[in-house]
């Protein structure tokens, strides 16, 4: 029996009517036929002409990007980054809309989660609908934020930094970047040609001048020597185990928050918004509300923001435990937070880590999770804990979601949700839910 083959439809094109925004920074549009179509660079409402870039006769839904726009939306204007549109530069999914369209199709992106997945209505979550632009990030048309304090570059084949294309290994070489940070940009890293080297990331503290690269080798490649345009420390990332090792200056950068300077160490995870860790801090502090004498959980805790920041309010009665998978992040936090003798960082994965610990109650928990979420194991552990105020700092809406459903489940309600824009022109956000014993009285 022969096996019949499957056609691509890659390079067809659709006159369609773009339908509602969905979650990916996409808006969904159907063909006369019915098939679903996943189209980028459109909005909703528009009537546009969509080229398919991914998909097969017998695939569920297509991937298209909107290559002719036939009846633009009002909320449309011309991409201000000459490599943003069909085809090229994949970092930015909105760089064509205004930006408090942006911010109202996140917000949309926010509603259809949680009621899709977690069965809430905005109001139900406390929410009044908005996405807030950081401080600092409402600019005159045409002007974009310069907000990426870190930007990883692709290089190329002839050794030239670019970007990723969407969903594609292919780089899209570039000569700037508009929303990296001003410390990105400085450096100079897309003047060079970067033989032997696979990626390039950038830092740019924005709680300091420090300025480091992390080189990622080719394998076998050697190291250039590294001459920009601003002093900068260099680490590399060593190809047989992933570890990252100091070549030459400070193996960290210090970043700052709640008047408190903060390590990170071999390129470690902070928020890429020079705004986004006061921010969220505030946010998480403000719907905790910490007594003094109170205990604390801080999972997925990273270099100690939201300890260190607990940790300040609950006084020398009170403790804190952080739990960080990241080897490099704990020996940070340690070190952040070394001037609280009753705060506790333990390394290994929170699933693992917090039945170990023997924790039984607890006053406070916050969770920033990855991407995925914490999950339906670790949500119901910490519901057992009985916790008065519980803190997720979510930087995915379905993940965020699916998690409150598992809360909901064993008795907690969100009380308050606030969402933040702090990845303008991507499909990005940042949202704080902070829940509560549903049988509690406000």
């Amino acid at each position: 029996m022969q096996n019949t083959p499957v056609s691509s439809l890659v390079g067809e094109e659709y006159e369609v009517e773009v339908g509602p925004v969905a979650h990916g920074g996409h808006c969904i549009a159907r063909t006369e036929a019915g098939r679903v179509l996943f189209v980028r660079h459109a909005l909703p409402g528009e009537r546009v002409v969509a080229r398919v870039t991914e998909g097969e006769e017998t695939s569920r839904f297509l991937r298209a990007d909107a290559v002719t726009i036939l009846d633009p939306s009002k909320d449309r204007v011309e991409a201000p980054c000459p490599f943003a549109g069909p085809g090229k530069c994949g970092g930015c999914d909105w760089q064509h809309a205004k930006p408090g369209a942006q911010r109202r199709l996140k917000g949309e992106v926010i509603a259809e989660q949680l009621q899709r997945l977690a069965g809430l209505a905005p109001e139900e979550a406390g929410w009044d609908g908005t996405v807030m632009p950081a401080e600092g990030d409402k600019l005159p048309q045409g002007e974009v934020p310069q907000w990426r304090t870190r930007v990883q570059y692709a290089i190329d084949a002839d050794g030239h930094a670019g970007l990723r294309k969407h969903r594609s290994h292919e780089v899209e070489a570039i000569d700037h970047c508009m929303i990296a940070a001003p410390g990105v940009s400085e450096l100079g890293i897309e003047k060079r040609t970067w033989e032997n080297m696979a990626s390039v990331e950038a830092i740019a503290a924005s709680g300091s001048h420090d300025r480091q690269v992390v080189l990622t080798p080719k394998p076998g490649g050697r190291l250039p020597l590294v001459e920009l345009d601003k002093p900068v420390s260099v680490l590399r990332v060593d190809e047989k185990d992933g570890g990252v090792h100091r070549v030459h200056g400070r193996a960290f950068v210090r970043e700052r928050a709640d008047d408190r300077t903060y390590r990170v160490g071999n390129g470690g995870f902070w928020q890429v918004h020079p705004k986004a860790a006061q921010t969220l801090m505030l946010a998480v502090m403000q719907g905790l509300t910490p007594r003094k004498g109170e205990t604390a959980l801080d999972l997925y805790c990273g270099v100690g923001l939201f300890a260190g920041a607990i940790a300040d309010r609950v006084g020398d009665q009170g403790a804190v435990l952080g739990i960080e998978s990241g080897k490099r992040a704990v020996e940070d936090a340690r070190h952040n937070l070394a001037a609280f003798p009753r705060v506790r960082i333990e390394q290994g994965k929170v699933e693992s880590v917090l039945p170990r610990t023997g924790i039984t109650e607890v006053d406070l928990i916050v969770l920033d999770p990855p991407r995925a979420g914490a999950g339906k194991q670790t949500v119901h552990h910490l519901a057992g804990l009985g916790a008065r105020r519980i803190a997720y700092v979510a930087c995915d809406p379905a993940a965020l979601a699916r998690d409150l459903s598992y809360f909901a489940d064993r008795g907690y309600k969100v009380r308050t949700l606030r969402a933040f824009d702090l990845f303008p022109m991507t499909h990005h956000v940042e949202c704080v839910a902070i829940l509560e014993p549903a049988k509690k009285d406000a």
